[in-house]
């Protein structure tokens, strides 16, 4: 199994870059699902507060790499051969998948804070910072679970600081890259940094 890895800080794109994967037949696993299935198991209101406690906790009691560990059972569901996981926030994370997938790929979304809160704001989820302070407050938080980690380590950095149409173009032609890359050839490819298993 191959997985594309999305990585970025909250508000760069990266749901927008898996939509467009999704669209051309990779199934997605998003990692905030996990938090955001948590948040409702427990009976708490998905705002940021409670998002960002949960998402500690869940850390906390089950270690570093509790989120990649609970989405292992539907990468084992899945019968296909590339897989794109959506969120992933720190090198513990990733190395659980590199222990499971034969080679992984990680590419990250980027862009600006200032761009990233007014994007925030726009979309109006429940868990949209309410000011500056909140949202602040959840990009340290992401950092301090190692975000910054993977950012820095990423295979392909992609820069979203124009309309949401320049950034699905740019992720259609590295799409077509890693769909070139499942159909010519084995073993590695598109920024292909193999598996850690053995």
């Amino acid at each position: 199994m191959r997985l594309i890895i999305i990585t970025g800080m909250p508000g760069a794109g990266k749901s927008e870059v898996a939509q467009v994967l999704r669209e051309a037949g990779f199934p997605v696993i998003a990692m905030g699902d996990i938090v955001r299935e948590e948040l409702r198991r427990r009976g708490l209101e998905p705002n940021p507060a409670n998002t960002g406690t949960v998402m500690l906790d869940l850390r906390e009691h089950e270690g570093p790499a509790a989120v990649a560990r609970r989405c292992l059972d539907e990468l084992r569901a899945t019968t296909s051969e590339t897989v794109v996981i959506e969120g992933c926030r720190s090198i513990a994370e990733l190395e659980v998948f590199e222990q499971y997938a034969e080679s992984v790929s990680v590419l990250c979304i980027h862009s600006s804070p200032s761009t990233r809160f007014a994007r925030l704001r726009q979309r109006a989820r429940d868990d949209a910072p309410p000011e500056w302070s909140a949202f602040r407050e959840r990009d340290l938080r992401e950092i301090s679970v190692g975000l910054g980690g993977i950012i820095a380590l990423s295979d392909i950095m992609l820069i979203n600081e124009g309309s949401i149409e320049d950034l699905r173009k740019t992720a259609k032609m590295i799409c077509m890259r890693f769909q070139k890359d499942a159909g010519s050839r084995k073993g590695k490819g598109l920024s292909d940094r193999g598996s850690r298993k053995g």
